[in-house]
């Protein structure tokens, strides 16, 4: 078990890249798809994986993780289960934020927004795109629920195997399918040396623009 001054002394200083207002996109959707990009040319393992923050209405947070799985008119798009915990406060709830982190470029984003579910035709496109043995698992898991062992999931995917056994897609349940972020703020961070990070926030003006703003690190 580390100590306290071991996970105390852990830093790691940063010079990998830089920053500018004047080198930046003015726009951060376009700005988000180019550092993607670059985390996809450097072999970052698994760059659309984000942190989704959501909170419950009277302000209780919890965060998980999931994959970016589209970014469609100015918004980012990704799949869950309706009913799982994320599910019932986004409904209650329909904001959120996204944190991605790509370590090995010394990079961060964060994304905050409203959250709106997508139409049930894209959420179906998607889920029957999926590998066979994940659509069963969407249907298999009553995700977020106690369940009292391994076996019972086990029981179902069997149960779901043999029922679609001559299918090649299943049907979507209507339990399950998608949501997109819009953003109203984005924020992009740079590693620099001596804690002196870049970091760059983009606000959404009423007007649909984008006012830029450098922030202390």
């Amino acid at each position: 078990m580390p100590s306290n001054s071991k996970i105390e002394q852990l830093r790691r200083d940063y010079s990998a890249n830089t920053l500018e207002m004047q080198e930046v996109n003015p726009n951060p959707v376009d700005q988000f798809q180019q550092w993607l990009e670059e985390a996809l040319n450097a072999e970052v393992p698994e760059p659309n994986a984000m942190t989704l923050s959501t909170a419950t209405t009277n302000g209780v947070p919890s965060a998980r993780i999931v994959l970016l799985k589209g970014i469609t008119d100015g918004s980012f798009v990704f799949y869950t289960n309706y009913n799982s915990r994320k599910g019932q406060e986004l409904r209650a709830n329909p904001r959120a934020a996204l944190t991605f982190l790509w370590h090995e470029l010394q990079r961060q984003v964060r994304i905050e927004g409203s959250v709106e579910p997508l139409l049930g035709d894209e959420s179906t496109r998607y889920f029957q795109s999926r590998p066979k043995g994940s659509q069963i698992g969407a249907w298999a898991s009553p995700q977020s629920n106690k369940i009292s062992s391994r076996e019972i999931l086990q029981a179902r995917v069997k149960e779901l195997e043999q029922t679609y056994a001559e299918e090649v897609s299943l049907p979507r349940p209507e339990h399950w399918g998608g949501y997109r972020v819009i953003p109203d703020q984005i924020e992009f961070w740079q590693g620099r040396s001596s804690r002196l990070h870049d970091r760059i926030l983009y606000g959404r003006e009423e007007d649909g623009s984008w006012a830029l703003a450098r922030l202390a690190p």
